[in-house]
């Protein structure tokens, strides 16, 4: 005999997992959503994110990406902070790594749970089911406001009136027919605090971001260096940046929600910033073990680590970036000499540069010793 009702199977069943908010949706998004990804695609704002422009006939179209589908179960885990993730910001000797990011990797944590419920669904309902977190070509967050879990706000980045904006998504596309829920509606209202508390400005208007000039996106997704004109703005940030999502009033909603499934790691709350310049490959890799944090290396990850100790005003900290002038990678020493430029006096900079800049083959790294004369002329 058919089940009377699946979605209240599927809703418990889910939640035995550990999913703090369960929507269906139809298997079909507005034109709307392949529109707006193809104008940020075409305008360049996804840098060199290329993996967003693959696929982006199917990744806008569920209905393309998978033709037999006909639900979308969307299921949202809660990491909201104990506390206020901007309070970090102040520790200038420590670097901010994203709330996301402190705990173990997500997508492996969410992928799990969701291939449990994929096969409690499979073995009650005999549907076929696919299972997509993130890497996939799947837009979640619309979806994710078709189901009515959220709705994308200014930031673009999706908010819930009952955790904010700190909701991790997956989903399951299912070929049972399942009844969709009502499609949630915008309630930002006249807010702009996202958009004005960007350190970078990089959201030319509401619901639009440059991911170009975005924290997240030059400590995660960029390989190389970071354009000067970013590096000041980035603070005590070595891997994202909670600003936008941190201040939306929604968040306040949160705190009467179920306490955050993910917990963060303690190591990685405001790891002190001399101790992770000094990471060899090993070490970064056995402490960033998994987390996503590992997966753009140590060379990048240690990049915005001098950017943080440059900007952190302590000449003490000098010594960390001195003992890097001669690391194996160009991105490292770039940033070493930049943190210099910031933290020492005029002879003792020209001092480590007449000794180095004979010997420093890469122009990249050549050209941070020119700027960086002027930086220290200017202390």
């Amino acid at each position: 005999m058919p089940e009377a009702d699946p979605r209240g199977a599927i809703r418990a069943r889910a939640e035995e997992l550990g999913f703090d908010a369960v929507r269906f949706a139809r298997a079909h998004l507005p034109d709307s959503a392949a529109e707006g990804l193809g104008n940020f695609i075409a305008a360049g704002r996804h840098g060199t994110m290329d993996w967003l422009s693959h696929n982006a006939d199917r990744r806008g179209r569920p209905d393309v990406l998978w033709p037999d589908a006909r639900s979308v179960i969307v299921l949202g885990v809660n990491y909201g902070p104990p506390e206020n993730p901007l309070d970090a910001l102040e520790r200038r000797d420590s670097g901010t790594i994203s709330v996301y990011a402190r705990g173990d990797d997500y997508h492996d944590v969410i992928k799990s749970k969701l291939k449990s419920l994929a096969r409690f669904i499979v073995d009650k309902f005999s549907a076929d089911v696919k299972v997509f977190v993130d890497t996939a070509p799947v837009m979640e967050k619309p979806l994710a406001q078709q189901a009515g879990l959220g709705w994308q706000g200014k930031h673009t980045n999706l908010v819930s009136r009952t955790f904010g904006s700190w909701l991790f998504i997956g989903s399951i596309f299912t070929t049972l027919e399942l009844e969709a829920d009502d499609r949630e509606t915008d309630h930002c209202g006249t807010c702009r605090r996202c958009l004005g508390i960007c350190p970078t400005a990089a959201f030319p208007e509401p619901y639009r971001i440059d991911a170009r000039r975005c924290i997240s996106y030059l400590t995660i997704e960029h390989k190389g260096h970071i354009a000067r004109e970013f590096r000041t703005a980035m603070g005590n940030r070595i891997y994202g940046c909670d600003d936008c999502l941190a201040v939306c009033p929604w968040n306040s909603f949160a705190s009467t929600a179920r306490e955050a499934r993910l917990q963060a790691r303690a190591e990685l709350v405001s790891p002190s910033l001399a101790d992770l310049s000094l990471l060899d490959d090993a070490e970064f890799r056995a402490l960033f073990r998994k987390s996503p944090v590992k997966r753009i290396g140590r060379d990048r990850f240690v990049r915005n680590v001098l950017i943080a100790i440059g900007n952190s005003a302590d000449v003490n900290l000098a010594e960390h970036p001195r003992r890097l002038l001669s690391d194996p990678s160009p991105l490292v020493r770039a940033m070493a000499v930049w943190a210099l430029g910031r933290l020492l006096d005029q002879s003792d900079f020209e001092a480590l540069r007449d000794e180095y800049l004979p010997v420093e083959l890469d122009a990249d790294v050549r050209k941070e010793w020119s700027h960086g004369a002027a930086e220290a002329q200017s202390l």
